[in-house]
C-alpha cells in the first residue's frame, strides 16, 4: 500500500516571477498556508517563511487508431503571510523538463500512464519587494516530494536564500518527483474497503484507549486504521491498491489541528474522547479519489461536555463560522428552539453571536445573538403595534423615548415600509423602523 505524497491536481510548469508581495516587514519563521488549488495535504508544523506549492497536471497519450500525445500543463505558487501569489506557463512550455526514473529525458507528448516521472523547473524567482532587501528566508513545501536548489547549490526540501537589492529570491531550480501522467480512459473509481469482509465503506471507525496520562501516539492511529481500511481501484479485473497513494498520518495530524490539539515532535498529544480523521486516497492512473471519514473513540477519556442552554429563535438565523461568513443556506425558522453556548462570542466583524452546540459538542456555527435575545432600542416617536401594513395588533400606543427590544433584522411589508418584531412571543407585533430613527 503506498503512503507517499504525490502531486494531482489542474496545472503545473514553471514561474519566472511571482507579483511583489505587500508592502509589509517579512516576519521570522512566519507561518503560512498552502495554494488552496492543490491537491497536497498541508504540513502542520511548517518551519519555513515562505510555502511554495508546484500544482501540476500530466496526461498520458493515448494509442489506438489515432494518438493523441500527452501534456504537461501548471502552475508554481508562493504563499507568505497569508496570501497566494501564483504565475502561470503556456501549456507544454519548454522551461519545465521531464526526466523518467532512470533519468532519461521525456517529452510532454510521450507521456505514459502509470509511470512516475520527475519534472524541474529552472530559473524561479520570488518578488518580496524591495523593502525586504537584504533578508534571509527559509524557502520550504508543504509537498514531500519538492526539492530546491539555491543558486550557492544548495539543495533540499528546505533552503535559506538571501533576497536581493530588490528583494528578490532567485532559485535555480524546483524539482518535483513522483508525478504520475493521469490515464482519461480509464474509469475505475477509487474505493474504501473493510479489510476483513471487504465490503465497500464510506464511513469507518477505530476505538483506542489512551496511556495513563491520557495520551496517545499518531503512530497508533494510522496503526489502527490502517489494520482495518485500505484504498484500492480495480485494474484488469483485478482490486489493487498499487495504483492508489494516501497518507492516514497527514488525516490523523490534520484532524488534530483543526481541533487545535499540539502534537509533540515524536507524536504524542492530549487525547480526546472522539475526532473524525479524514482520509483522501487518490489514483495514479486517471486521478479519482475518495475521501474515508473515519471516527476515532478513546473510551477511557471523559467526554468533555460544552455548557448549553436552549433558546428561541425570534427571526429566522443563518449559520455563520467563525470569520462570520455565511456556512451554506440552511437556517433556522422563528419561533424554534436551538441549543446553544451559556455565553456569546463576539467575532471578527464585531457582533456577538452564540455558537451552536450538538450533543454536548461545540459545532463551530454561530447564529447572531440579535436573532434570540433581540437588541434594545428607544423610541423617537410615539408609536403604534401593527400586526399587518393595515391593521394595528392591539390599542397600545409606545410613547417616545420607551426602550423596546427587537429582533433581528426588519421585515418589509406590503405597503413599503419597514418593521421591527418586538415581544418575545409568536404574536405578530411590529413596530415601523422610522420611529426609532
Amino acid at each position: 500500500m503506498k503512503k507517499n505524497l504525490r502531486i494531482v491536481s489542474a496545472a503545473a510548469a514553471a514561474l519566472l516571477a511571482v507579483a511583489p508581495v505587500a508592502a509589509t516587514a517579512m516576519p521570522v519563521n512566519a507561518a503560512t498556508t498552502i495554494n488552496a488549488d492543490s491537491a497536497i495535504n498541508a504540513n502542520t508544523n511548517a518551519k519555513y517563511d515562505v510555502d511554495v506549492t508546484p500544482s501540476i497536471s500530466a496526461i498520458a497519450k493515448v494509442t489506438g487508431s489515432a494518438t493523441i500525445p500527452g501534456s504537461l500543463t501548471g502552475s508554481i505558487s508562493a504563499s507568505y503571510n497569508g496570501k497566494s501569489y501564483t504565475a502561470n506557463l503556456p501549456k507544454d512550455s519548454g522551461n519545465a523538463t521531464i526526466a523518467d526514473k532512470h533519468g532519461n529525458p521525456v517529452k510532454p507528448a510521450d507521456l505514459e500512464a502509470d509511470k512516475a516521472y520527475t519534472v524541474t523547473v529552472p530559473d524561479v524567482s520570488f518578488n518580496f519587494g524591495s523593502e525586504n532587501a537584504g533578508k534571509e528566508i527559509t524557502i520550504g513545501s508543504a509537498n514531500q516530494n519538492v526539492t530546491f536548489t539555491t543558486k550557492d547549490s544548495q539543495s533540499g526540501s528546505t533552503v535559506k536564500v538571501t533576497l536581493d537589492q530588490d528583494g528578490v529570491a532567485k532559485l535555480s531550480s524546483v524539482q518535483i518527483k513522483d508525478v504520475y501522467a493521469i490515464d482519461t480512459t480509464y474509469n475505475s473509481n477509487v474505493n474504501f474497503y473493510d479489510v476483513t469482509t471487504g465490503a465497500i465503506v464510506t464511513t469507518g471507525a477505530v476505538s483506542i484507549d489512551a496511556d495513563n496520562q491520557g495520551q496517545l501516539n499518531t503512530a497508533s492511529v494510522v496503526a489502527a486504521i490502517s489494520s482495518k481500511y485500505f484504498a484500492a481501484q480495480y485494474a484488469d479485473k483485478n482490486l489493487t491498491s498499487d495504483n492508489v497513494t494516501y497518507n492516514i498520518e497527514t488525516a490523523v495530524k490534520d484532524a488534530l489541528k483543526a481541533q487545535k490539539i499540539e502534537v509533540s515532535s515524536v507524536g504524542y498529544f492530549k487525547a480526546p474522547h472522539t475526532f473524525t480523521v479524514n482520509v483522501k486516497a487518490t489514483s495514479n492512473k486517471n486521478g479519482k479519489s475518495a475521501t474515508l471519514p473515519v471516527t476515532v473513540t478513546v473510551p477511557n477519556v471523559a467526554d468533555t461536555v460544552v455548557p448549553s442552554q436552549s433558546k428561541t429563535i425570534m427571526h429566522n438565523a443563518y449559520f455563520y463560522d467563525k470569520d462570520a461568513k455565511r456556512v451554506g443556506t440552511d437556517k433556522v425558522t422563528r419561533y424554534n428552539t436551538v441549543t446553544v453556548a451559556m455565553n456569546t462570542t463576539k467575532l471578527a466583524n464585531g457582533i456577538s453571536y452564540y455558537e451552536v452546540i450538538e450533543n454536548g459538542k461545540a459545532t463551530g456555527k454561530y447564529i447572531n445573538a440579535d436573532n434570540i435575545d433581540g437588541t434594545k432600542r428607544t423610541l423617537k416617536h410615539n408609536a403604534y403595534v401593527y400586526k399587518t401594513s393595515k391593521k394595528r395588533a392591539n390599542k397600545v400606543v409606545l410613547k417616545k423615548g420607551t426602550e423596546v427590544t427587537t429582533y433581528g433584522g426588519s421585515y418589509k411589508f406590503k405597503n413599503g415600509k419597514k418593521y421591527y418584531k418586538i415581544g418575545a412571543d409568536t404574536k405578530k407585533t411590529y413596530v415601523r423602523v422610522e420611529n426609532f430613527d
